[in-house]
């Protein structure tokens, strides 16, 4: 039987009579692209010795951190995934991701670490 932790939190069980599990917190919206602040940094650690670009800091809803890595996998022509709030994308292409993300109104991209 496979749990679905973002319904409950973790949580199997309250002695509470009044608990009630916060939906709220599970539904983010997504910001506008000027507010985001992402990072975007090249990393090779657990992938095998391969680089990959690693963009940090997306705040919004699975769907459209899935719709935005299909786009910036598309515009580098090569694979990545896309999940727990970062995207990954196989190679090192920090320079051509930032200047997608400024082409395209995220003014608070920088690039970090490696």
């Amino acid at each position: 039987m496979a749990k679905n932790k973002s319904d409950q939190h973790g949580f199997v069980y309250s002695t509470n009579p009044d608990f009630k599990f916060d939906q709220d917190a599970g539904n983010q919206e997504t910001l506008p692209p000027a507010q985001q602040r992402l990072r975007i940094q090249l990393e090779t650690k657990h992938r095998g010795g391969k680089t990959a670009s690693v963009i940090l800091g997306f705040i919004g809803t699975d769907d459209d951190l899935q719709e935005l890595a299909k786009k910036l996998k598309s515009f580098c022509g090569t694979g990545g995934n896309a999940k727990d709030g970062e995207i990954i994308i196989q190679g090192d292409h920090r320079d051509k991701l930032l200047q997608w993300f400024q082409k395209n109104g995220y003014t608070q991209v920088k690039k970090s670490g490696g």
